[in-house]
Order: structure tokens, then sequence, then C-alpha cells
């Protein structure tokens, strides 16, 4: 703690050297009212600018509560007066500051709503678009995406470049896994899968693709951040959202959520409740040719989660602002299922695995933020503290039958999770075409498990023993501090920056210390954008990643296991870095836009999957990871979003990749009697070739009613074990307006030909083929509800990135 408040205590002195503005003599002012032309009422937080006749910016400020606004420091001669706020027509006007007249009274200023405009801020656009910006694509969540399924995991695969894995949830972004996902730019402690089946899709304003992010970010991640912005009604008054959902097919999934919001003077006040029921059954089998036998595997997975947020802003006044909220999750999750091995050749040898799990776990947060806004437009300090826990309870029981020699046992996994982040950015618009941002961050991450059986297991000499209890402790320290600097000129722009790390990292087993690791490594950015029309924009980027291992990675604890392989964690992995580099050219068209990119990625310490032959059963396989030497990466990628029509528009992707992977398997010689003196150790490589494509069409059939229809297409792929073979499917459906515009009713029909399915061959450590299958054919049928007349819009709580993460509120 006392290296955090040494770098806060530093950057705060660093940062006050640059909050004194040149002193400038108070030669003019001018006050008046900003009211609304069609209610007669004030309007608090509109924006007031006076520049220069070129459009430079002298000086500003807001209105008060009342509508009311005051601004000095108004240089003697002409200027102008700005006057602009979200959902009206901006206001403009010449005004003379004079020795003889240095006060100016403008008197009420009547604002006429933007009817345009109010509506797109307002009212959820019904088609998604995507635009390309400095760092990153966001995505414009519309109606077409927020009524493709009830959850955030449902809508991903949507986005160009990323994918879900439907039985895992695990998701990848240019085909690799390494992806860091944040909700309003805050990591999460719960498990990435799980926290995208609870977000629901209504809740989802937009979803950024940082593929190579800036030093102002946490370095973790090779393919980059999702980071997933969702909603937060800061009208004034009493406003909402209710939204309720089914999806079936030989199971029933559940989903509703309440978002709801009053603002009134000060104060903002919001909150939000998610829940979601769900049942799906998993089935598949895989065959081995070697001995003839195939395993059929059947799980049917249950869970139920709660989700609530409360939050509160208050706006001190128009230069300070106050914020606290705090999440509360939780879940309740079981599964049943049984692997059932079959030796066509020798029955005898035949046995089945009863399998139940119950997972039971809780994550609470709680967030303070506090921002001071200067006399300069822009140029603000912000603090933000937050403490994240996480427990769960997890029992396992096995249950065998047959040729096995494992008597029935039971696991019992008990996890606490604790994680503390501080952070304080500052930001100076040093002058119109350039700006300085400053920051510095503590990560404190502290994880203790507790693993306990009544199984036996085979000790080092083949000798069957009690399992005995193991505890994990397992804790990282991070202190960073970032610098970016970004200039515009005419039709250039440019951002470089870095980010300093110190990072600890120790892990003790049963009290001995197992592992650890202490480094400083330093993460540079850099970006150049070029822009020679309105129309064409060009962009070259490079960044320093690390990816630190995983707790899942490192956990000795055995982490799953079927009676043929058991997959544990490697306490003594290192971090992998990555020195990626990325090019995109954009294209604005009249009825869209479309951008084309390639990347480069180059890998140190490669994390990747060691399979390695049981020693006290040379029929099973043992799961595990390792670091290996230096490889690469390569990608072009071809999304856009496009109106060929007034009633037809898509959104179309394709994403190429190649990735060369390095791993260690043994195997044995042979598969009559073998015995350890069989096994030999074989390290290889992997060059693997995937290509997706998808496309998301919108129909506009009336006002009211729209058709939707997506298809995806993945192709032929390898990893170390498998080849994996091509997927395709198409969902289709429909979305009709409700109650003039504050509701949608929406049907969907996904993967209406039944082809969704994770179909392999393999060669390492045994040959083997294999068919994955889970509930995929579903109808879906939701209904949502906007309530609420507030019209003027509160001062946003985060100002963050140039207002790129505006919207901050939501379930998470």
């Amino acid at each position: 703690m006392k290296q955090l408040f040494l770098l806060i205590t530093l950057l705060a002195g660093i940062s006050s050297f640059g909050f004194t503005d040149p002193t400038t003599e108070k030669l003019g002012k001018i006050t008046g009212t900003v009211i609304d032309k069609n209610l007669q009422q004030p309007i608090p937080y509109v924006t007031i600018a006076v520049k220069t006749l070129e459009g430079a910016i002298i000086t500003g400020g807001v209105t008060d509560d009342s509508g009311n606004f005051s601004i000095d420091e108004i240089p003697e001669g002409k200027s102008k007066v700005s006057i602009q706020f979200i959902g009206y027509i901006t206001y403009e006007t010449d005004i003379e500051i004079t020795r003889g007249n240095r006060t100016i009274e403008m008197g009420q200023i009547l604002l006429q709503e933007d009817i345009a405009a109010l509506d797109e801020v307002t009212v959820v656009a019904e088609r998604s678009t995507i635009e390309q910006r400095l760092d990153r694509k966001v995505i414009n969540v519309g109606k077409d995406l927020t009524t493709a399924g009830p959850t955030a995991s449902d809508i991903m695969n949507n986005l160009p470049s990323v994918s879900v894995d439907q039985q895992t949830g695990d998701i990848s972004m240019r085909g690799n896994e390494n992806v860091r996902v944040m909700v309003d730019g805050k990591l999460s402690n719960v498990p990435v899968a799980q926290l995208l089946k609870q977000i629901p899709s209504t809740s989802i304003k937009q979803i950024e693709l940082i593929t190579n992010p800036s030093a102002k970010y946490n370095p973790e991640g090779m393919s980059g951040i999702i980071n997933i912005i969702l909603h937060k009604n800061v009208n004034v008054g009493f406003n909402g959202n209710a939204s309720v959902g089914l999806t079936y097919e030989e199971n029933a999934k559940f989903n509703g959520s309440l978002d709801m919001n009053y603002r009134n003077g000060k104060f903002n006040l919001y909150a939000n409740y998610g829940n979601n029921i769900s049942k799906g059954r998993n089935h598949g089998h895989i065959f081995r040719p070697d001995d003839n036998s195939e395993q059929f595997f059947e799980f049917l997975d249950s869970g139920k989660s709660n989700l609530l947020k409360t939050g509160l802003d208050f706006y001190l006044n128009d230069k300070n602002t106050l914020s606290f909220f705090t999440n509360q999750n939780f879940f309740e999750g079981n599964t049943t299922g049984s692997t059932d091995i079959l030796y066509y050749d020798n029955p005898s040898l035949d046995q089945l695995q009863g399998f139940l799990s119950e997972n039971d776990n809780r994550s609470s947060q709680y967030n303070f933020d506090y921002k001071l806004d200067f006399a300069k437009e822009g140029h603000n300090i912000e603090l933000e503290a937050d403490y994240n826990t996480f427990t769960n309870d997890e029992f396992s029981d096995f249950r065998f039958t047959g040729a096995s020699l494992i008597r029935d046992y039971s696991d019992f996994v008990d996890t606490d999770r604790d994680r503390i982040t501080v952070n304080i950015d500052y930001i100076n618009p040093l002058t119109e075409t350039s700006k300085l941002e400053l920051g510095a961050e503590a990560l404190i991450f502290d994880t203790n498990i507790l693993y306990q059986s009544n199984g036996e297991t085979f000790n080092n000499d083949g000798i069957l023993v009690d399992t005995p209890d193991t505890k994990f402790d397992y804790k990282r320290d991070i202190y960073s501090a970032y610098a970016t600097y970004g200039k515009n000129y005419e039709k250039w722009s440019y951002q470089i920056g870095a980010r300093v790390e110190s990072v600890e990292e120790k892990a003790d087993t049963n009290a001995v210390s197992s592992f650890k690791n202490d480094y400083i490594q330093v993460y540079p950015s850099a970006y150049i954008t070029y822009t020679p029309t309105e129309k064409n924009q060009y962009q070259v980027s490079y960044s320093r990643r690390v990816d630190r291992p995983g707790l899942e990675q490192v956990n000795p604890i055995r982490e799953w296991s079927t009676p043929l392989i058991s997959s544990f964690g490697n306490t003594k992995l290192q971090p992998q870095f990555t020195n990626s580099v990325e090019a995109n050219y954009t294209r604005n068209m009249e009825g869209g836009s479309i951008t084309a990119g390639v990347f480069y990625r180059a890998i140190e310490d490669e994390i990747n999957r060691a399979v390695f032959i049981d020693r006290t059963d040379l029929n099973k396989v043992i799961l595990t990871y390792d670091n290996f030497d230096s490889t690469s990466a390569y990608g072009v990628e071809l999304s856009s979003n496009y109106r060929p029509t007034k009633w037809w528009s898509f959104n179309a992707s394709f994403d190429l990749y190649n990735r060369t992977q390095t791993g260690i398997a043994e195997r044995l010689t042979t598969t009559e009697n073998p015995t350890v003196e069989d096994i030999v150790v074989s390290k290889y490589e992997v060059d693997n070739i995937a290509y997706n494509f998808r496309m998301f069409n919108n129909f506009k059939v009336t006002k009211d009613l729209s058709l939707s229809a997506f298809g995806f297409y993945r192709g032929k792929s390898r990893t170390l074990q498998f080849t994996v073979e091509p997927m395709y499917f198409v969902n289709l459906g429909a979305r009709y307006s409700l109650w003039e515009g504050r509701g949608t009713f929406s049907i969907n029909y996904n993967d209406i030909f039944d082809t969704m399915k994770f179909a392999f061959d393999g060669e390492l450590p045994y040959a083997q083929t294999g068919e994955f299958n889970w509930e995929s054919h579903t109808v879906y049928v939701g209904l949502s509800y906007r309530f609420g007349g507030g019209k003027y819009r509160a001062k946003s709580r985060k100002d963050r990135d140039d207002r790129e993460k505006d919207g901050s509120g939501g379930i998470f």
C-alpha cells in the first residue's frame, strides 16, 4: 500500500503543476439564462462556449440547475458565443466587449428541440452501425442486435472478428482467446462465460473492439479488449425500461430485466435488476480407433442468476461530481451428466461415470468516483476506487460402475477472490490541437482456494492413497503509471504513449512457496491517422501487450475430469508478451462505410497446452499448460455496414488469420500392453489458417415491422489437438414496434437448419474423432417497454477518452 500511496502522491504533484492555467486579465463577462422554447422551463448543464471569430475556443462554462450562466475572462473585441445541448438546435451569436461595455447581459436564450437528434439519443436505433475510430471499432447496438438474443453472449457472434464457443462460453477475438472483457471500462471477478450470459442484450448501448489499446489501458490480453458499454438513462425525471424473454428447444430459458432512473436537480439515482433462469443440454461422442472404444457424453446444465446494481451521481456544482455504485451478482448452477465408455472388442472393460456438480457463487463490487473539471474545456482530473469480491462454493459428486478401478468420491472446492483497483487520470488539452494524458493505477489481486476430497489417488509409487487436501494461495500486485500525448494537424493526427508496470506475483501450495515472480515492463503504444478527405481515412498503430497466466492456468488443483482426461494448471507459468502492429483503411460512403485492415503479432514465451500421459494409468491423459518458443500470427479483416435501399441494410464482415502454435505431447509407441518405457515426447508445431464470414441483414417492411436474417460460416481450422470441421448456421427474426415506439415485440428462429456443432478429428496423443452438439435450434420470444418522459440530459458521470465511454450505467 505504501507503493500505492507513493504513486498517487507523485502523480498528484505532477498534475498540480499542470493545473495552473496562465492568468489572464478579466476584461469582460457575459450572463444569461437558457430556456426551453416550448416548455418555457430552464435547462440545466447547457454548454456555453466563447470562441474567436475563426472558431478557436477562448473560454466557456455550463448553466446551473436554474439555467443561469456567468462567464468571465472574455478578451476585448468581437467574439462568438455558442450555446449547445444534446437534443436541441445549437444557438450562436456574436458579441463585442469594449472598454465602455465589459458586461453583456444576454437575457433569456430560447433553445428549440432538434427532433432528429433527440430521437437519436433517447430511442435505441433500429439498426446497428459500426464506426472505425482512432484505436477501436465501435458497434452502436440497435434493436436488430438487442432482439437477436436475450444476453450479451447471444449477440457476440454477430460482431466482426469475435466468436463465442456456444458450449463453453469462451470468447475469442481474431482467433485467440487471450482477450480481456470489460463492462463500462471495468474488469469483473465474475468468470467471463458466466458474465456474458448474465448481461441482458437490451442493456447494451455499444460494444468497443479495441484490438490495439493505447498505453492508457491495462496491457493484458494479446487480442486486445472487448468493452461492453451499457445504457444509463440520464434524462430528468423518472425513466426506465423493462424486458422479458423466453428461449426454447428442449429446455426453457427465461430472462428479464428492469432498469430505472430518477434525475432531479443535483442527484441522479438509478437501479437495475436482471434475472436469468436456464437449462441446456449438451451431448457428444469421441471415438478412438486404436482400441476401438467410444465415449458418449451427456450433460444437462441448469442455472439461475440475479443481478442488482444501484448507483448515485451527485453534482456538487458544474465542476465537481461524486459518484458511487454497487453491483451484487448471485448465481446458482448445477450440472448433471454421464460419460459412458464402450470398448467394442472387449465389453468387460466398459465403464460409466455419473456426474453431479453444484456451483454457488456471489460477486460484489463497490465503486467510488470523483471528477474535477477545470475552467478549460476538457481539462479534468478523476479519481476512482473499485473493490470487487468473489466467493464460490463448488461440490462435485462422481459415481462409477463397470470396470473402473476408481471408487465413488466427492470433491469440495471453496474459492475466495478479492481485487482492489485505484486509479487516477489527468487530461489536459494543451492547445486546440494537442492533448496530454497522465495516470497511475494500483491493482491488488488475492485468491484463496481450498480443495478437499473423500476420494483416492495414486501416489508416485503407484499406490492408492486418500486424496490429500490442497490449499492454493495466489497474490498479484501491479503498480503502473502511463503518459500519452496526441496532436492533430490538418489531415494528420498522432498519439504516442507508454505504460510502466511493476508486477509482484506469489503462489503458495499448502503454505509452501511454489512460485514467485517480480518484473518491470514498459508497454509503448503509437497511432498515426491520415484523413485526406471526409470519405477516406488511413491508420497505422502499434502496441505491446502481455498475457499473464490466468488463475485456471496456474491452479494446481484439478480443474475438471472425465474417466480418461484430467486438467491441471502449472504454477510455474511465465507471462507471454506480444508486439502488435496493424493498419486500417476506412471508406465512408453515402449509404455506410467499409473498413479493411491487416495485423501482425510477434509473440514471446507463448503459453499453450501441453499433453502428458498419466503415469498411474497409461490409458489416461493429463492436460496442462507450458511456455514455448516465440511465434507469430497475422491476418486480414474486412467489415462493412451499408444501406443499399431504404428498406434493406446490412452489416457484413470477413476475417482470415494465420497462427503458428507450438506444443508438447506425449504419445505411446504401442497400444498393446504399453509401459512407461513406451512413452515418447514430441514437440510439434501447427500452422492454423482459419476464416469466418458473417452477414446480418435488416429488412424494413413497414414503419413498425422489420425482419432480419443472419448467416455465419466458419472454415476448417486446426488446434494443437484437433482439426476442427467447418460449421455454419442461419438465424431468422422479426420485430414489431408497439405503443408509439415505446415497446418492441421480437421473435427469432435460430439455427434454422440445425447445423451448429463442434466436429473434429485428431492424432495426439491418440487418434480420435468426435462431435458435440447443444441446444441451438431454438425459438426466442421477447418483449421490451420503455417508460418515463424526461427530456433534459444530465451531466455525464464519466468523460474519458473523448466521451467514448459515456453512459456507464446498466447491470454492471
